[in-house]
């Protein structure tokens, strides 16, 4: 299965909201209806199966937590195993971490990483051994870059850092791009050495190194990076612009560059990499906080067709999934709402991040309920709600 590395941090607290049906009209979904609806999340067709997971989550948790337990402990097919457990996540139900602890030595590559993911986002002390001796043994493509997030996550406990610091230099590229992103993503001071030296180096891991040092903050970094913007490839510029934005120094000219970047690179054929680049750049801004990015990513866009069309929807899908307040808030300007509507469901037909689309649904249910009716807010959640079929 192909996997896209976002290094997924999500600005939200701590836990899932609590589960709420689609509609306060709806009749109850009934236990049977349930347990129909698992039996389907394994089937080939996509529509059944985005079907019988919105059954699910609109069911109450005393009626699907416990088919949920019942299906990740014991179904035959593997797959329902696995979107059994990334539902049963969204229920908010204090059952979940025993299931979650027993997930992580599960021979099933799914469903470790949806643990090793949950680990990440509820973080546990007592946990943290066991993903030091799965660092060296856990080889999956699939399973390694979210145990590698969650020691990132872990990182106030000192017996990761050295881990950490260490897998910066070593291993295969995609691996390290996965750890390097991580400890930017959550401010991993302790690594700057590794990564600054990763950063000054041409190559594949340049841009994930110029933004992990940006996300992390520190402005002694800044010289590290006003060095690479004389040196670095075309290619690379974007991200260290986006670096030095991310540092808080003249985002006035750093941002416009990226975006002109992005204009350039989609009006003409053939700068494909230096496209992703700058749709990426922009994507971490906007999951900093930065709307104004976020708007740019949805109006440039918006008209246009593949390959440059994906980049950018991924991009945005990006930035739902790092931090959906800030989605929710740009989707609030109806000018935008359809263009970004349809571009987040193209991001999410491309993107493998199950766990990780769960909680956006969570939170965008959670946003409607508690908006009023009628507001700019609740007409976002409901556009997505609908166009997204969750």
């Amino acid at each position: 299965m192909r996997r896209t590395a976002l290094g997924l941090v999500l600005l939200l607290a701590s836990g899932f909201p609590v589960q709420i049906r689609a509609s306060q009209s709806e009749a109850p979904v009934s236990a049977e209806q349930v347990r129909a609806a698992i039996g389907q999340l394994g089937t080939v067709e996509f529509q059944v199966r985005n079907a019988a997971a919105s059954t699910v989550r609109r069911a109450l948790p005393d009626v699907a937590v416990p088919a949920l337990l019942q299906a990740v402990k014991s179904h035959p097919d593997g797959y329902v195993r696995f979107r059994a457990l990334v539902l049963l996540s969204g229920f908010n139900d204090p059952r979940t971490r025993d299931v979650m602890v027993q997930m992580l030595g599960d021979p099933n590559d799914r469903l470790r990483s949806v643990a090793y993911t949950w680990f990440e986002h509820e973080l546990d002390k007592t946990i943290v051994p066991r993903l030091l001796q799965a660092a060296d043994k856990e080889e999956s493509e699939f399973v390694r870059p979210a145990l590698m997030r969650a020691l990132a996550a872990a990182g106030a406990d000192p017996a990761v850092r050295p881990v950490m610091t260490a897998l910066v230099m070593r291993g295969q590229a995609f691996f390290r791009s996965v750890v390097i992103e991580a400890l930017g993503d959550y401010r991993a001071a302790y690594a700057i050495k590794p990564i600054t030296d990763v950063a000054v180096i041409d190559g594949p891991l340049q841009d994930d190194a110029a933004l992990a040092l940006g996300k992390i903050g520190d402005k002694a970094s800044l010289p590290t990076l006003a060095d690479l913007q004389r040196k670095a490839p075309r290619e690379s510029q974007p991200a260290i612009a986006a670096a030095i934005c991310l540092l808080g120094v003249n985002c006035a000219s750093h941002q416009p560059y990226i975006t002109r970047s992005l204009t350039f690179s989609i009006e003409n054929i053939g700068f494909q990499e230096l496209l992703r680049g700058s749709a990426t750049a922009l994507a971490m801004l906007g999951a900093a906080g930065r709307k104004d990015a976020v708007v740019e990513l949805i109006q440039l866009g918006a008209p246009t067709r593949d390959p440059a069309r994906a980049a950018i929807a991924l991009a945005l899908g990006t930035v739902a999934l790092r931090n959906p307040a800030v989605m929710l808030d740009v989707l609030e300007q109806e000018s935008l709402l359809a263009p970004a509507t349809e571009l987040l469901r193209e991001a999410f037909d491309m993107l493998e991040e199950d766990f990780e689309e769960e909680r956006f649904f969570v939170t965008v249910r959670r946003a409607y309920w508690q908006a009023a009716q009628g507001s700019a807010r609740r007409k976002a959640a409901e556009r997505l709600i609908k166009a997204l079929e969750f």
